[in-house]
């Protein structure tokens, strides 16, 4: 059994089942950052001696015959912004650089509960702020695949390392498509929940108690190397948990075992407008393809009629309003509390348009991002795609679409392109159908390979 590269289902199963201990699974995959982080810089604020002792209790505990939960005894990171009692937090923003919260956010507690041992934190865009991650506390962080070339951003770290076999999963968060690229960029699985279907609290450094800003748009979720331990997770972490008052009572399901015969699928190789690199495109193609050659009823997709443009600004303007609101001093011209109103009205119209969109199909094939990784670079510079150059800022489009629009979306790995980079298409579904969707993703990994481990790790 190839520890750091096993399942968390699997090595999990592996705890409990005594085949191996927590400990042994703990040295296995700090010997594996050892080995490698030094090269990708993903896993910053390394806790052994915490993780050492969580790792013997979990040991212990099961010696007396306790099982502590569906993870106990497995090693995990997370993304440098949930608040950790005894471990920093710090955004990759200086003026964090010596935060550590009080207690443990929702989630951090709900995955401790559940047996996981907490290992360290992975690295960020600086205040989750861009599509690479590097920023003044920690530096840059490189891809396994290929290390002059960013792993995405700002979940970066996180799937970074899940890919390097350094962490069996994370969990970060996804406001503008920041689950789902890093994932497409490194190869591994990523899942951006429906809107207030996970709980925000603490999921942001707050080192003086300002009310919570980010309230819209923005999700946390699980990034792993299968569609199964996406599901492993999200169950854990998803629901209501008494802090986050956003939260619907909507029931977390048992994941289903989908025949693909069963299912309608759309496909869309690209939006309108939107810049798609032509590898990716045909990716999307080929997939539908096999889908309907597996017996799915498969279509290409007749989009809702939006402006997607003007739905990317419309996401943009309610981002810079929740800062604008956070902000300890108010600006000299505060926008209007009409221009809040009417922009919820405006995002009301394209939500609804895509649950009629998904009347007619289960879930929507499309890509996650307009280029596969891209070697590292200022943030704003232009990138080529096609052979052209692209604006950087619409590097995310198809996926912050459902960042806007509130959609759960899973992204998975599908192939490479011809630079031997991972691949990364995105399933979309309607609200509250994170368990048909990871369903689906499950039934499709056959057709796409799954993950693949980076050469030379």
């Amino acid at each position: 059994m190839n520890l750091v590269f096993s399942s968390t289902t699997d090595l999990a199963a592996a705890i409990r089942g005594r085949r191996i201990s927590a400990e042994e699974a703990l040295d296995a995959h700090l010997a594996q950052i050892d080995t490698h982080n030094g090269h990708i810089n993903a896993v910053i604020s390394l806790d052994r001696e915490g993780a050492r002792s969580q790792a013997k209790k979990a040991d212990a505990a099961l010696a007396r015959g306790e099982a502590l939960g569906p993870l106990h005894g497995v090693p995990f990171t997370l993304k440098d912004m949930h608040e950790t009692a005894g471990m920093k937090t710090t955004a990759g923003f200086p003026p964090f650089a010596d935060y550590v919260a009080s207690h443990d956010s929702p989630v951090v507690s709900r995955l401790k509960a559940a047996g996981g041992v907490l290992l360290a934190k992975t690295n960020v865009a600086t205040m989750l702020a861009d599509w690479q991650s590097d920023n003044p506390l920690f530096g840059r962080t490189g891809n396994p695949w290929n290390l002059k070339r960013t792993p995405g951003g700002s979940s970066g770290g996180a799937a970074a390392a899940i890919a390097a076999g350094m962490t069996s999963f994370d969990v970060g968060t996804d406001m503008q498509d920041s689950i789902r690229l890093p994932a497409a960029f490194c190869g591994v699985y990523g899942l951006k929940p429906t809107e207030h279907r996970i709980s925000l609290a603490g999921g942001f450094p707050d080192p003086h108690g300002a009310p919570r800003s980010v309230r819209l748009m923005s999700c946390l979720g699980p990034l792993a190397r299968s569609a199964e331990d996406l599901a492993l997770i999200y169950r854990i972490i998803a629901g209501p948990d008494g802090h986050d008052t956003d939260l619907a009572p909507v029931p977390v399901e048992d994941v289903p075992e989908l025949d693909l015969k069963t299912l309608r699928i759309a496909f869309a190789p690209s939006f309108p407008g939107f810049p798609v690199a032509s590898e990716i495109s045909a990716a999307v193609e080929s997939l539908a393809r096999r889908l309907r050659d597996a017996g799915a009823v498969v279509e290409e997709a007749k989009l809702p009629k939006l402006d997607l443009h003007d739905d990317l600004e419309q996401g943009g303007a309610l981002i810079g309003m929740m800062m604008e609101a956070a902000q300890p001093e108010p600006p000299e011209q505060p926008t209007p509390v009409s221009n809040w109103f009417a922009a919820l009205a405006r995002r009301d119209r394209s939500m609804l348009a895509w649950e009629r969109f998904f009347e007619n199909c289960d879930v929507l094939l499309c890509p996650v991002a307009m280029t596969t990784a891209f070697p590292h670079c200022k943030p704003g510079n232009s990138l080529t795609v096609n052979g052209k150059d692209e604006s950087y800022w619409m590097l995310p489009a198809h996926g912050v679409v459902f960042n806007y629009s509130g959609h759960p979306a899973l992204a998975f790995p599908c192939g490479q392109d011809s630079n031997g980079l991972p691949i990364g298409l995105q399933l979309v579904g309607p609200h509250w159908s994170e368990a048909r969707l990871l369903g689906i993703a499950a039934a499709t990994a056959p057709l796409t390979g799954g993950f693949r481990r980076p050469p030379g790790y």
